[in-house]
This record gives C-alpha cells, sequence and structure tokens, in this order.
C-alpha cells in the first residue's frame, strides 16, 4: 500500500487557518430518515433510508447512519454514514465548504476525526483528493490519503491555491 501524508494541508485546501467551523461541535445533531431502531443495550441508534444529519454547518446524506453514544455519558462518540456514495460537507471559520464522499464515512467526534473508507475524495475549491482511504484530522487539517493495490493515490491542486 502506497501512503501519502499532507501534513501542510493548506497547499491542497485554502489558506491555513481555514478550521472546520468551530461552533459546530456545540450544535445539537438533527437527524431525519425513514425509519430508526435504537439497541439500549450497544447505545446505537441506526437511521435507514435516505437518511439526512445535520449538526451546525456539518451535513451528511446517507443511505445508513449509526450513532453510537458513551454509556455513562450519553456523549456521542461516532457517526458512521454508508452509501452509494455516503456524503458529507462542512463550513470552515473562514467561510469555505470541504465537502467529501465515500462509501463509509466514520466521524469520530471525540477526536475530531473523520475517516472516509472506499472510493474516498476530499474537495474544497477545486482542489481534489482521492483515495481508498482519507483519515482528516479536523482541527489540526492533517490529511493522510492512502491507495489500494489496485488504485493510487490521486490529488488535484489547483492553481489559486499552490500560490498562495
Amino acid at each position: 500500500m502506497k501512503l501519502l501524508h499532507l501534513s501542510l494541508l493548506a497547499f491542497a485546501f485554502a489558506v491555513p487557518n481555514a478550521l472546520a467551523l468551530s461552533s459546530d461541535s456545540e450544535q445539537p445533531v438533527y437527524i431525519d430518515s425513514d425509519s430508526q431502531q435504537l439497541d439500549m443495550k450497544s447505545n446505537q441508534v441506526t437511521f435507514i433510508g435516505d437518511v439526512k444529519l445535520k449538526q451546525g454547518s456539518i451535513n451528511m446524506n446517507a443511505d445508513k447512519v449509526i450513532v453510537t453514544r458513551h454509556p455513562e455519558t450519553g456523549e456521542i462518540q461516532t457517526i458512521k454514514g454508508y452509501g452509494q456514495p455516503a456524503t458529507f460537507s462542512q463550513l470552515t471559520d473562514d467561510g469555505k465548504t470541504l465537502e467529501g464522499e465515500a462509501n463509509e464515512l466514520d466521524y469520530k467526534m471525540v477526536t475530531d476525526r473523520l475517516i472516509m473508507t472506499e472510493n474516498a475524495v476530499l474537495s474544497q475549491d477545486g482542489s481534489i483528493i482521492r483515495g481508498s482511504v482519507i483519515t482528516y484530522q479536523i482541527t489540526s487539517q492533517k490529511l493522510i490519503a492512502d491507495s489500494s493495490s489496485e488504485k493510487r493515490v490521486s490529488t488535484v491542486l489547483q492553481p489559486a491555491q499552490v500560490n498562495k
């Protein structure tokens, strides 16, 4: 497997201070779906059918979403979205939109990390990164894109971002 580590995500995605909208984690999570199933023992809620999730500026659309909460505090630990593809978008503090899609999205809220698996794509302002797995540390803006044995990581950088 090939591994590409882009610790200077500013080259790929706009300006260095383009953090995810800082107030998003303080907002309630709204979820609409065709059905939902609650498993109280595992502290999981599964939403099925045209699932639309919103938290502040974060939007996720998927065929299925599983939300896992901490058993003692009730705090949301993970949100997993599945689709062909599942999509998400989030506004950054500088007003730009970060967009992504993959067959599986795994947002670990405690660590503020998004792991996109299978046909993963992350884009902003025309710059695009594609890989088998993309791990994005939202607050520190660090990204790891990994390829499979069949495909390599592919990146397109737009000139406006490269010249900044």
